[in-house]
Parts: structure tokens; C-alpha cells; sequence
């Protein structure tokens, strides 16, 4: 591993050398009118190549630092998925709720620098080209921009969306609903109007998902997104939510229900190397009490057993937020397994879609099907996912409960979970009951995506995330109401500090960590 205080300073430096959020504003939003008639010709491979950084920066995949201060110490904690063996900076850090804003920037510096231009010069460039068939490559844009930056949205809440590609306004936020509405208008364009291009296959070279250029598919992606951000919004506008989620469940585009959607980076996993090499990431305790509770299978595919010799061969987590003292204290405590092996990172999976499918039903949207059968094929496809085997003893176990937490070293970190929820669906309970169900076996099976895993903990209050013990925010996060955002970067208040005033006006709260967002509304889920 690398020392914090090194990667730190290299975190600093790639900031620096990025342009910045008002620099880069000139380059960005130039009329593209000096293109030439060359490059015209080209037009295809000089689109083709603006895909290449946004495949690789919704999830940043190399190198592992940037990863780590995009997802891993942001989504990944606050998930309950992972905790980090290493007391960054003498235990004052994000885990223990004590921000630190030259990590915080990156999940935003990747977005803007990597996604956003991209999708900009993209439309531009096809635009200048006359080629009508070319605004297939504006549609298929949009949607990993909208895969992108939802997830910055829902770290920091106001973000720079509609108004971005124009130079007079390219500082300035929307509000998140606003945001939220510019992504299913996007999603809905990109979705209609794809569907004249499905036998096309320019995408194909430039395309490094398993979805291989195939525009049918793209299409069930983008609307498997729709539902993903209708159930997001369900809550705060329910009626905004069914309209966009019932269009997904209508709409011939289909969803993604039987394969994942799958990046192949050509990098190792970022997490192979901070958990591998570096030593930096260790199972959530969360995961242990949940994983180990319903002696679930998955367990053997999501961790490596602990290697500590007084734990024999257990999987052992680490509750995060307490009192570390050293690294070497839980570093033999259970690493990441086999889920990360390969050069691939999972964008969505099947396994997601059927647990939107069955939060939908629950809510009385037309065209989802029952609770149940979308709750059971969920599991299913993540056991298949993961060649797990033992499907039906397990949906049929109706006594396995999570466990309580055990810390291995300290018993003041001890602490029971919040509830018995089972995994046999109780089609008889209440909705609440229901949702707990749902959303659990649903965060098992998005891991190790823990940035769309906090985002349903803050919406829903499900699976149980265990508070932290040592809270250093001075007061500004409620230990118990836990995390609810990133506050905005230091970059975007040196450089932009006019617009993010006013995107503080949007929030409804001060810019810090307990400040909920537009759809965190922390009322009732029914």
C-alpha cells in the first residue's frame, strides 16, 4: 500500500492538472466550427474515441487511487459493504465522519472531466457532420451520462446538468428534481429514438460493454435506468415515479432481465489493488451479520476468508467509524474475493431489475407483475450470477435471521441488528415488512456497487447500517441519521463559488454531511 500522505499529495496533483470546473469552460463550450473536412470523414472514429474515458470514468477504473477516493471511501463505506483496516490520517477521515475535501472531489472531477465534455464534443461533432443516422451516438451518449451522473447527483445533490453545454451558463446548477427530470427526459429521447437504429452496428468497435454495440440491448439498459431512478424519486414525487416507472415496464425497449451490464475496462478491478496489494478494504460488518446470518452462499464468492489465525478461517468484518489505532489490528479480517477478479466493473445487473420490479408491484405500479415473483427472481439471478448453487433451500429458509456484530477485538463495538427480516418472501406482511425484504436481498446483490447501495439506504432505511462510534463532524451528522451526502468540493468553491452559493440555497440545509437530499425525504416509505 501506498502511504496516505503520498497518495494523498498525488490525489492533489491530478486535481491540479485536471482543468478546472471554470478553466475548462472556454474549451468545452467553443463552438466546434474549426473541425475540418477531414476529421468529418472520420466522424464515426472521432466520436467513437470521446466513448472511451466515459466507459471508463462513470466507475473510475485505473488507477486504483482514484477509484478508491471516487467509490471506495465514499458509497463503499457508508454502504456497510466494506470498511477500511487503516486509520487514514490518525482516524480523522470520512469514516468517522470527519470529510475530507481532497478526496471528496474526485467522484465530481471524474464527472466533469471525463463524462460530461465527452458527451458535449460528441454532440457537437454530430451536429457539424449532417449525418442524420449519426444522432444514434448522441442517444447512446446520454444515457452513460445519465448512468454518470445520477450517482454525482446523488453524492452531492445540485449538480451542473442542462445547462452545461452552453459557455454563458456551464457554472450553474439545477436543482435535483430539476436534474432528476433532465435524466428521464434524456433516458426517454435516447430510448424512442434508438429504436430506428437496433439492426445498426457502428456502435459495435466503440462499445466496451458486454452489451457489444447492440442497440437493442442499449435500449433496455437505458430504460432499466428509468426504473432505477423512478423507484429513486418514489417517495418524494410519487406521482412523477409511477409515470416514468410504469413507461419503463410498458415500453417495448424491454429490461435488463436476464444479463448484467458489464464494462470491460482492460484494467485490473480497482479493489483487487486496495484490498490485494495495498490492504486498504476489509468486509463491512454489516455484510458479516447479514451474509453469515442467512448462511448465504454468496458469502464465499463476495469475501476471502480471515486470515487472522484466532478467527479460523471466518468471515470477519469491521464495523466502520470506531477507534483504530493501527492497521495491523483488523488487516487479517476477511478481504474482498473472487467478485472482483478480471478487468470488468458491473454497471447494472439482472438481479437489480427484478428487485425494482418488486419495490413497483409493491407500490401498485401497473405492468410489474407480483411482489414475490420479482423478489424470488432477484435472488435467482444473483445466485446464477455469482454460480452460486442452493436457490430453492434458500428462498424457502423462513428462521435465518441476521446476526449481531461481534467485534473481535473490542467489545464497545459490539452491536445487535435492527430486525429478525427473513429471506421466504411474507407476501402477508405489511408493505414495510415487504420493502425490508426486498431491499435487503437487493443490497446483497448489488455488491460491491456501494455508491447505489447508500443511495437505497438513505431512501429507505434498509438493510440496517450500523451507526459509527467515533463521530468527528463536530455536530453537523446526527450520529444515528448517519451520512446523507458529500458536501460541495473545494475545487467547484475556489473556482465557481457565485454558482455554488446559490446551489447551497438549493440544497434546504448548510452544505455539510447531514444535509439530506431532494428525494432523501427521511418520512415513511408507504
Amino acid at each position: 500500500m501506498k502511504k496516505i500522505v503520498i497518495k494523498y499529495s498525488l490525489a492533489i496533483l491530478a486535481v491540479m492538472s485536471l482543468s478546472n470546473c471554470t478553466d475548462d469552460f472556454q474549451d468545452i463550450n467553443t463552438d466546434p466550427n474549426g473541425i475540418t473536412e477531414e476529421s468529418l470523414t472520420q466522424m464515426n472514429n472521432n466520436v467513437g474515441n470521446e466513448f472511451q474515458p466515459m466507459f471508463l470514468n462513470v466507475f473510475n477504473a485505473t488507477p486504483a487511487w482514484n477509484y478508491q477516493l471516487q467509490q471506495g471511501l465514499i458509497g463503499d463505506v457508508y454502504s456497510g459493504y466494506m470498511t477500511p483496516p487503516t486509520p487514514f490520517a490518525g482516524n480523522v477521515n470520512n469514516m468517522t465522519y470527519s470529510l475530507v475535501d481532497g478526496w471528496n472531489g474526485f467522484p465530481w472531477a471524474d464527472a466533469y472531466q471525463n463524462v460530461m465534455p465527452q458527451a458535449l464534443n460528441i454532440k457537437n461533432a454530430v451536429a457539424l457532420s449532417g449525418d442524420d443516422n449519426a444522432i444514434k451516438f448522441v442517444h447512446l451518449a446520454n444515457i452513460i451520462k445519465v448512468t454518470a451522473m445520477h450517482r454525482v447527483s446523488d453524492i452531492y445533490g445540485p449538480i451542473r446538468y442542462t445547462k452545461f453545454d452552453d459557455f454563458a451558463t456551464t457554472g450553474e446548477y439545477d436543482a435535483q428534481d430539476v436534474a432528476y427530470q433532465a435524466f428521464f427526459d434524456d433516458l426517454g429521447a435516447a430510448i424512442d429514438g434508438l429504436e430506428a437504429f437496433t439492426a445498426d452496428v457502428q456502435f459495435v468497435p466503440f462499445d466496451k460493454s458486454t452489451l457489444a454495440g447492440d442497440i437493442s440491448k442499449w435500449r433496455q439498459f437505458a430504460n432499466s435506468i428509468r426504473l432505477r431512478l423512478a423507484i429513486r424519486i418514489s417517495k418524494i414525487n410519487p406521482t412523477l415515479a409511477k409515470t416514468q416507472g410504469e413507461l419503463a415496464l410498458a415500453s417495448n425497449a424491454g429490461l435488463l432481465e436476464t444479463e448484467d451490464m458489464v464494462v470491460n475496462t482492460g484494467f485490473p478491478h480497482p479493489i483487487t489493488v486496495i484490498s490485494g496489494s495495498w490492504g486498504d478494504i476489509r468486509m463491512g460488518a454489516e455484510m458479516e451479520s447479514i451474509l453469515t446470518g442467512y448462511n448465504d452462499g454468496r458469502i464465499e464468492k463476495y469475501f476471502n476468508p480471515s486470515v487472522d489465525e484466532s478467527l479460523a478461517g471466518d468471515y470477519k468484518g469491521i464495523r466502520m467509524g470506531i477507534d483504530i489505532e493501527s492497521k495491523a489490528q483488523y488487516l487479517d479480517h476477511a478481504s474482498i474475493g473472487s467478485v472482483i477478479n478480471g478487468e470488468t466493473i458491473t454497471w447494472m445487473t439482472a438481479a437489480e431489475v427484478h428487485f425494482l420490479k418488486a419495490e413497483a408491484a409493491l407500490r401498485g405500479w401497473a405492468g410489474a407483475g407480483t411482489a414475490q415473483a420479482n423478489y424470488e427472481a432477484g435472488v435467482t439471478a444473483s445466485f446464477t450470477q455469482h454460480g452460486v448453487s442452493g436457490i430453492s433451500d434458500y428462498l424457502a429458509d423462513n428462521t435465518s435471521t441476521p446476526n449481531d456484530f461481534v467485534d473481535a477485538l473490542f467489545p464497545v463495538n459490539d452491536i445487535a441488528y435492527g430486525s429478525d427480516v427473513k429471506i421466504a418472501y411474507n407476501a402477508g406482511g405489511t408493505n414495510e415488512e415487504q420493502l425490508e425484504q426486498i431491499i435487503t436481498q437487493k443490497w446483497i446483490a448489488m455488491f460491491p456497487d456501494g455508491q447505489e447501495a447508500w443511495s437505497e439506504f438513505r431512501r429507505t432505511g434498509y438493510p440496517r447500517i450500523y451507526p459509527v462510534v467515533v463521530n468527528n463532524s463536530g455536530g453537523t451528522i446526527d450520529t444515528n441519521i448517519q451520512i446523507r451526502r458529500i458536501n460541495f468540493v473545494e475545487n467547484e468553491r475556489n473556482t465557481n463559488s457565485a454558482n455554488v452559493e446559490v446551489a447551497v440555497g438549493l440544497l434546504g440545509g448548510p452544505d455539510n454531511g447531514g444535509t439530506r437530499l431532494w428525494w432523501d425525504t427521511g418520512g415513511p416509505n408507504f
